[in-house]
């Protein structure tokens, strides 16, 4: 497949959907991906939600560009194949709970003593010690403790959760940076690997406290700190006649567009709004306003006016609509086409262009196996041999 990982070969080891998607990640940039799932059944969340057969449409977008094969872990000889596989690959990813990974015999050490240069990648809720360890670690746990679930509260409201797996996806973002910077060094140092060790918890801090902890990073208590409105305090979502509408126009080269587009120039002239701090003090007065006001607009009409404004707005497009939006179709991000066993799916392209190693759409999502005999043959193993680890359940899906 064409990218600028081409030539690189990535083992991944995982279910749910933060390791697997790092793994769809490289694939999307060029990476050959393997992923070895588990006899019953494979990765559990295969057949979550809308599907085909088998084949979940979650699972399908977190696994595809890759091949399927099925080693049984808990046997030694399954053990073995994985490790002829890691042999000869770049990467490994695995998201095991702590410790699993050192009873099945495919700890760092273990794969090293096969790969000296492997980039061995463990992916996990909570690291690999501490209070948590032994918790389950799913995306709705780590926006509850991480402050993600509290921040969605408006004022004087209730926490909520953010309606997408927000934290499996930024770490399975931050898994395939990493995965990158570690092969530029090893590509630097001689060829030799390195672990990489990430934690949703951490991982979900990391990308947070930019803004969402902007209230909680100066800690100094000697009267330098002024405080500041949270900008989360904006993120809005207010209703026109017929729409939905998202804008933020309190700034002091945005605020006198919106007057003008919603036809309240008087309010420039009002103490309480004069410059952006009198704004800012008086938010909540300015909100209600705004919000009143954008109730007697249409959408589109409104949208027209803020846009001759220049002021930043949208109107809120509905999920089952996003694709047919101008910029989106303009840009090509989704496409639409047929996939074996799914039939025809729509999906986005990988995001980034490169100019010289141009990235294209993956093979399909794999069925459970597809894959096994292909791999084992590329390995070396005979038809007779692949046959004899089929009946000894070495290798293969069983129910």
């Amino acid at each position: 497949m064409p990218g600028p990982l081409q030539g690189f070969t990535v083992v991944e080891a995982c279910q749910m959907v933060a390791g697997p998607w790092a793994g769809t990640l490289l694939a999307d940039l060029g990476a050959e991906v393997v992923k070895v799932e588990q006899p019953k059944g494979g990765d559990r969340m295969r057949p979550l939600g809308h599907r085909v057969g088998a084949i979940g449409a979650l699972w399908a977008n977190v696994n595809r560009g890759k091949r399927s094969v099925v080693f049984d872990l808990q046997q030694a000889d399954g053990v073995a194949l994985l490790r002829s596989l890691v042999a000869g690959a770049d990467v490994f990813i695995q998201n095991f709970r702590p410790g699993v990974a050192a009873r099945l015999g495919i700890d760092e050490a273990s794969l090293r003593a096969v790969n000296p240069g492997l980039v061995y990648v463990s992916v996990s809720g909570f690291g690999d010690t501490g209070p948590y360890i032994d918790q389950k670690s799913y995306d709705y746990v780590v926006q509850a403790l991480s402050g993600m679930a509290a921040l969605q509260a408006p004022p004087g409201g209730e926490p909520a959760l953010i309606r997408n797996i927000v934290i499996d996806k930024v770490t399975a973002m931050t898994a395939a940076q990493s995965v990158l910077a570690a092969l530029l060094v090893r590509e630097r140092n001689g060829g030799v690997g390195q672990h990489i060790r990430l934690s949703m918890i951490d991982t979900a801090l990391a990308f947070l406290w930019p803004d969402g902890m902007m209230q909680h990073t100066l800690l100094a208590d000697d009267g330098r700190v002024t405080p500041g409105p949270h900008m989360a305090d904006g993120y809005l979502v207010r209703r026109t006649a017929d729409r939905h509408l998202t804008l933020i126009a309190t700034s002091n080269s945005q605020f006198p567009g919106l007057c003008a587009a919603l036809g309240r120039t008087e309010w420039l002239t009002d103490p309480r709004f004069a410059t952006l701090a009198d704004r800012e003090t008086n938010a909540a007065v300015l909100d209600e306003l705004i919000t009143s006001e954008v109730q007697r607009h249409a959408g589109a009409e409104l949208v027209a006016a803020l846009h001759a404004h220049d002021v930043p707005c949208a109107l809120v497009n509905p999920v089952a609509q996003v694709h047919l939006d101008p910029q989106v179709q303009h840009n090509g991000t989704l496409v639409e086409h047929d996939r074996p066993w799914l039939g025809p799916v729509r999906e986005p392209r990988p995001p980034a262009l490169f100019s010289d190693t141009p990235t294209a759409l993956g093979r399909h999502a794999p069925k459970l196996d597809e894959h096994t005999d292909e791999v084992l043959t590329e390995l070396g193993h005979s038809p007779d041999e692949i046959a004899a680890m089929r009946a000894s359940g070495v290798v293969g899906a069983r129910r």
